[in-house]
């Protein structure tokens, strides 16, 4: 556990990201010591934001009501008086042409309903986590994706659409997603039009963390490299 205090940081330092990677985990029973959120958010992506702003805390499955999508890919039943909740937000994206029904099926979910969500920041998740997400420019997210594939994580990396939540459990299966963000993500959590997400399962932080170093010098290296190519050969 420890030496994901020290990834948080590590990961955040070498790959220059504004935002605090995110720390998720599920658990049977909250975790000691750990307040469960109170207040209400309209999305299950909001809590990235807040644990990104350095809080720690845990949700219940009630505490995802708010967000249809977001409790459909946490396999998460909304209760009898709301269940209408997610046909309703389901309808309004098919008649604004936003989503096909047919999609549906396929969006990545959860394989149980989670009792508990621990949110933290990835330096100081209370408990060892099941993911970690992250949010910055392609160039700052290429390097990830980089590591990963130097450490031998993943070969194919899906580029994932909307819902931007799906990348929870689509990473928990294959290792490692990335997602382009949906409208409402941005929205909830504010993050800048030219952002992505990747979601990392944590089993693997460690292996792309080793990797991390060469792939950010390489970089650089490549970057000069190119820069001296093109004042070369570039006629225009």
């Amino acid at each position: 556990m420890s030496d994901f205090r020290n990834l948080g940081p590590l990961f955040q330092k070498a790959m220059g990201l504004e935002r605090r990677p995110v720390a998720v985990a599920f658990r049977d029973v909250p975790p000691a010591g750990v307040a469960k959120f109170s207040g209400a958010e309209p999305s299950g992506c909001s809590y990235w934001r807040l644990a990104a702003e350095g809080r720690v805390f845990y949700t219940v499955p009630s505490d995802h009501f708010n967000c249809p999508i977001g409790s459909y890919t946490h396999n998460i039943g909304l209760p009898r008086d709301r269940a209408q909740e997610l046909d309703q937000t389901l309808s309004l994206m098919v008649q604004i042409g936003y989503l096909k029904m047919e999609e549906v099926p396929s969006i990545p979910r959860l394989p149980q309903t989670p009792a508990v969500v621990v949110y933290a920041p990835l330096g100081e998740s209370p408990v060892e986590p099941d993911l970690a997400i992250f949010s910055g420019p392609p160039g700052r997210i290429s390097l990830l994706i980089e590591s990963a594939q130097r450490a031998g994580v993943c070969a194919g990396i899906p580029i994932l659409g909307r819902p931007t939540c799906m990348a929870i459990p689509a990473a928990l299966a294959g290792g490692i997603a990335v997602s382009a963000a949906c409208i409402g993500n941005r929205v909830y959590t504010g993050i800048g039009e030219n952002d992505l997400y990747a979601a990392v399962s944590a089993k693997d932080l460690r292996k792309i963390a080793s990797e991390m170093e060469t792939i950010v010098s390489a970089n650089a290296t490549l970057a000069q490299y190119h820069r001296g190519r093109r004042a070369q050969l570039a006629t225009e």
